[in-house]
């Protein structure tokens, strides 16, 4: 199969865990500013943030939603309950291969039916919108403003509308609807400097309070019968212990989370995962325990893909942001050991 091939399978397999985070963040930790009580909207991104964290807790909704990548269209449903602590979600495609994704906080079930086969996974990168809260050194205020832009209705509610604008090239500006009641993100846009969408997600369909309980949807997910389940080993790391740093911060980005995975047979390299966030957007590195390979690049809707060879070894580096900030990441990776 061909890196090209490969990519557009990536590309694929992530549209619906990204559609998952952008309206399933459960909120566990707070923000440091509340939501003004009087109805209005908020002030600064921390309090627009801060109200479509709160959205999701104590609450159960459902809906149909599409997410739109250039001339693709994925259309998916969802049903998401949360009590406050823990959070049960299943996301249904309803286009391209059947697919039901379920998330149980970090954990994750995918499940494609008509294989009989699933993967159960621990994925943080599930937090990365709208931000990784209680991340040390993540200061979302810094990097991105603020712009209200009044309010309009969607999926037959009324949201309020906010730009949500970067201070550099580094990475992409955001047009949010939010629910007036409840603030639930009703749609999302990912926008270029120039102002044009390259990506978005939006309820077509959607009942809040839907008469949901978190306990027959756990139930739901953890019966796997007739299945075959697979539970990837992930050992969690960090990218110094890997044997690999930054020579210079890409500004706004700290580290999420590492973790690698097992070595292959015959490999002396075990392949290795990190992320990276400014509070918005993402970035992974992936470095392949394979052989160097030709510098390749990909793009789909808001998302980039550069492959690079970094010391001889493979170093993808993809995510939400402009293709210069992947090249920033790579530019700076040096290997230590």
């Amino acid at each position: 199969m061909s890196l090209t091939s490969s990519l557009r399978h990536l590309f694929r397999a992530v549209a619906g865990v990204v559609a998952a985070a952008l309206f399933a963040w459960p909120g566990a930790m707070a923000l440091a500013q509340a939501v003004p009580s009087n109805g209005a909207p908020p002030a600064d991104v921390r309090g627009w943030l801060q109200r479509l964290h709160d959205a999701t807790r104590n609450r159960a909704y459902s809906g149909v939603f599409v997410v739109t990548r250039g001339s693709e269209i994925a259309t998916a449903r969802i049903a998401h309950v949360c009590d406050g602590r823990q959070q049960v979600e299943r996301i249904e495609s309803l286009s391209g291969p059947a697919r039901v994704t379920w998330r149980r906080d970090d954990e994750v079930l995918t499940v494609w039916p008509e294989r009989q086969w699933a993967l159960r996974d621990r994925r943080e990168l599930l937090r990365l919108f709208p931000g990784p809260v209680g991340v040390p050194g993540i200061e979302v205020g810094g990097y991105y403003r603020a712009e209200p832009r009044g309010s309009e209705r969607v999926a037959g509610y009324d949201a309020w509308v906010v730009d949500i604008v970067p201070a550099d090239a580094l990475r992409y500006g955001y047009r949010l609807w939010s629910e007036k009641r409840t603030g639930l993100a009703l749609k999302v846009q990912t926008l270029r400097a120039d102002g044009e969408v390259l990506e978005q997600v939006a309820f077509t369909e959607l009942q809040l309070d839907a008469p949901l309980r978190l306990e027959t949807l756990a139930r739901q997910m953890d019966d796997t019968r007739g299945m075959r389940v697979e539970r990837p080993v992930l050992n969690k790391t960090t990218l110094e212990a890997e044997g690999w740093r930054l020579r210079a911060e890409v500004p706004g980005f700290r580290p999420v989370t590492c973790w690698s995975r097992p070595a292959e047979a015959g490999r002396t390299r075990a392949p290795l995962q990190c992320v990276f966030s400014d509070g918005l957007a993402a970035v992974s590195l992936f470095f392949s325990a394979g052989e160097a390979a030709a510098s390749q690049r990909a793009q789909a809707g808001a998302t980039h893909v550069l492959v690079q060879s970094v010391a001889g070894t493979p170093v993808t580096a993809m995510g939400e942001v402009p293709l210069a900030t992947l090249e920033r990441f790579l530019g700076a990776l040096e290997k230590t050991r």
